[in-house]
């Protein structure tokens, strides 16, 4: 795997991942893209001590009113920082509430195979 990107597998708020030998995963490819725009989009802003600045910070929304455009544009100008994220075609975002449910629903081009990326997040308030 020469010159590709990998990483530990770790799904957002999970443990870390075993390989078949027992060792940790990694990771690489559309699932690694994945994985970092999550990991960005649920990062508070500043709980990152070594880039305080990483972060669109979704769970601060918890238990505030459920403002869809802010959360929209939070989510767009944060996923055109990783690099999995194509530019175009431009990424969707779909924001929906339902009590104290708000349920997004992204989709994106991978930057390097071109797929097409569909991600959801929920935060329960």
């Amino acid at each position: 795997m020469s010159g590709s990107n990998q990483d530990l597998d770790h799904d957002f708020g999970g443990d870390l991942a075993l390989g078949p030998t027992g060792d940790l995963a990694t990771v690489t490819g559309t699932v690694l893209g994945q994985q970092r725009v999550l990991r960005r989009l649920l990062t508070n802003a500043g709980d990152y001590i070594w880039h305080l600045a990483y972060g669109a910070g979704l769970p601060a929304v918890i238990g505030t009113p459920v403002d869809a455009v802010t959360i929209e544009g939070m989510v767009r100008g944060q996923i055109f920082l990783e690099a999995a994220v194509a530019r175009s075609p431009a990424p969707t975002v779909s924001v929906q509430s339902a009590g104290s449910l708000v349920s997004l629903s992204i989709t994106y081009a991978d930057a390097a195979e071109g797929s097409t990326q569909t991600l959801g997040v929920s935060l329960d308030q």
